[in-house]
């Protein structure tokens, strides 16, 4: 008998040892693991000029967190054509000021944004087994409200993005034709399909083209909660590409297993990376970035590094 208990407490004892690792190695490892993640992806007409696309999305971002910030503009190095911001940018009172640090190496670069909840206002502390039970809900409680006007003007006005909740925009980019439309967090109703679509149908009644592009047009989605029916929406729309962010990547997970949690009704095997997304025989790419921050109340990631995403754009085959 003894000998029983003295094994089940070494067996305990093991376990707990390896939890308090794991913890550790997600909280003060993993956490700050910035990681670039390659992709190319097929959707330019066939005889097209290759397109560099920086994805990046969910930074959360503190005052305090000059590593994040300090890799966020080393990744200029990628000289990207096309940056693609997917929302919750801030995650602090003061992360604006965090967000402008990050981001001044890409004055000049084309980009566009769709903001998330995270983007209006601050986190609350959460229960985080909830997280992992669960979607969260639209809080009754408020966290404090963000300067959004400001991270507006720095993005619209000071990079020159363009927004695209619940909006459609065309810009040309090394010669290829680029038909642009989002919608706001549909994680917390900001979302406004009709809009999108009224825009969209303007901008294709309206729009003129360069001479010197080519004939065909090159649609991309972007919003920041990828439910299933943003994404059909964005996908009956034609987008050939569609960009999302706010599933963390499941933020913890069990390695080799499907996200524990996508924070949506998204499957969970799609919580992030790159995979395709069909609707009424209609069938588009779906990157979905795990991001790069973590609400300052949850500051752990485990068998999921925060990321950044190059995508190479080229050439169908046919």
């Amino acid at each position: 008998m003894g000998g029983a208990v003295r094994t089940t407490g070494v067996a305990l004892g093991a376990a707990a040892a390896a939890g308090a690792a794991a913890l550790a190695w997600g909280v003060f490892v993993e956490r700050t693991r910035w990681t670039v993640r390659r992709e190319v992806v097929p959707v330019l007409p066939p005889g097209s000029r290759s397109i560099t696309v920086l994805h990046l999305s969910d930074l959360h971002m503190a005052p305090w967190q000059e590593g994040k910030q300090e890799f966020v503009r080393s990744l200029a190095r990628y000289e990207p054509d096309l940056v693609v911001d997917t929302g919750d940018d801030l995650g602090h009172e003061d992360g604006i000021r965090g967000i402008e640090a990050a981001y001044a190496p890409f004055r000049g670069v084309p980009g566009v944004f769709a903001h998330g909840s995270n983007d209006y206002v601050g986190p609350l502390f959460k229960n985080p087994l909830a997280y992992l039970s669960r979607a969260s809900k639209v809080p009754g409680k408020r966290g404090a409200r963000l300067d959004t006007a400001r991270l507006d003007r720095f993005l619209g006005g000071e990079l020159g993005w363009l927004d695209l909740g619940n909006r459609a925009r065309a810009i040309e980019i090394r010669g290829t034709r680029i038909e642009l439309f989002g919608t706001g967090d549909a994680h917390h109703g900001r979302d406004d399909l009709g809009a999108m679509r009224r825009e969209l149908g303007t901008l294709r009644r309206e729009v003129t083209w360069s001479e010197d592009t080519g004939d065909e047009v090159v649609r991309v989605g972007v919003t920041h909660a990828p439910y299933r029916r943003i994404l059909d929406a964005l996908v009956d729309e034609g987008a050939g590409i569609v960009f999302a962010g706010h599933t963390h990547g499941g933020q913890v997970r069990v390695p080799g297993m499907a996200a524990l949690t996508a924070n949506c009704d998204l499957p969970r095997d799609q919580a992030s990376g790159l995979s395709q997304w069909m609707h009424d025989d209609r069938i588009a790419y779906l990157e979905v970035s795990a991001g790069l921050g973590t609400s300052i109340y949850a500051p752990v990631r485990f068998a999921c590094p925060p990321e950044a995403i190059v995508l190479t754009l080229v050439p169908r085959s046919s």
